[in-house]
């Protein structure tokens, strides 16, 4: 028996228990060795802070609870370590079949032990190279809270804010799952007040509060439906799709991303390269197109190309604002 399972059952038998449990009984009726069961219960008291004391009054070990309980933290590693671990396994099962298959195999069940187990100790992260581009500062201790209640199944009640509005709301969500996407992490939940599905940027969770509550489950289908059929991060059935169309030099690092999974994409006759990607809220595809300034050309939706269209007037007039005031150059003067 492992270290976790061994530790996973000594909790089971102190959990809700409201008389302690000698330590005697431990090792001569639960089968505890004498040097684990002091390894057990320090990494109890030290690395899961679990509110562990030798009661003689009542007769031994127990939690220093009002109902002898204790929630054992649902996740024991930060989320740089479970991104890491997630990689790993992404990438395994990316791979096509090759000569290493059946060496990597092993590795493949292995990280997935380390999942199912929901505990990590890899140390070193070796010589995969991730550069974190954007990556918002979080809460750790919010993050393993929130990642617990996606693997345990229940309620949260957080304080979330909202940088759009710049206003802080209190909700009750039934946590789905995890997303992590474009270095940040998003809590896909249903939201108790809102009666809808919603994602929420894991860093704007400025407090979290674990509820007894068992979470509303909702069915993968259905969050796929409602939160992952739209562009990027943006939740909701998508509403229209845009038609974009690059230049022939641009389309040679275009042609080989995936920007949305129902994408649809074609060579034009001159060599440029249209694309073609369903959305529901245009604000991220409009970075995205930006990004590649005269070389994309949006097509359709009017609706959209307009939005692009004002976005780099604006653009534009700044800079125009700015030569003005520094030299006294004017558009379209000498």
């Amino acid at each position: 028996m492992s270290k976790l399972d061994e530790l996973y059952r000594l909790h089971r038998l102190l959990d809700g228990r409201r008389t302690g449990i000698a330590r005697a009984d431990l090792i001569g009726a639960h089968d505890f060795a004498r040097a684990t069961l002091s390894r057990l219960i320090a990494d109890l008291r030290n690395k899961l802070n679990a509110p562990l004391i030798h009661d003689k009054d009542r007769g031994g070990y127990r939690y220093d609870t009002a109902d002898g309980r204790f929630a054992l933290p649902g996740l024991w590693f930060t989320a740089d370590e479970l991104l890491a671990l997630v990689t790993l396994k992404h990438l395994l099962s990316n791979l096509e079949p090759g000569l290493l298959e059946d060496h990597l195999r092993p590795l493949q069940t292995r990280i997935d032990q380390l999942l199912a187990s929901r505990h990590l100790s890899l140390g070193e992260a070796g010589r995969i190279r991730l550069l974190a581009m954007a990556a918002r500062h979080k809460n750790p201790r919010h993050f393993q809270i929130v990642a617990g209640a996606v693997l345990q199944r229940h309620r949260l009640r957080i304080d979330y804010y909202n940088r759009e509005r710049d206003e802080s709301t209190a909700r009750e969500i039934s946590p789905q799952r995890l997303a992590h996407y474009r270095n940040n992490w998003y809590l896909d939940a249903w939201c108790h007040d809102k009666k809808s599905l919603r994602s929420f940027a894991v860093e704007c969770i400025r407090e979290v509060e674990p509820l007894t509550k068992p979470a509303k489950t909702v069915a993968e289908s259905t969050l796929n439906r409602e939160l992952g059929s739209s562009y990027g991060i943006f939740s909701g059935k998508p509403r229209a799709v845009a038609v974009l169309v690059f230049t022939a030099k641009r389309a040679r690092w275009v042609a080989e991303e995936i920007w949305h999974p129902e994408q649809q994409s074609r060579w034009l006759a001159d060599g440029r390269y249209e694309l073609r990607v369903p959305y529901s809220d245009d604000r991220e595809l409009l970075m995205d197109v930006l990004k590649y300034g005269a070389e994309v050309e949006v097509v359709a939706p009017d609706e959209f190309r307009e939005v692009v269209k004002n976005a780099l007037d604006a653009a534009a007039s700044q800079y125009w604002r700015g030569k003005s005031k520094g030299s006294g150059f004017e558009p379209g003067g000498e």
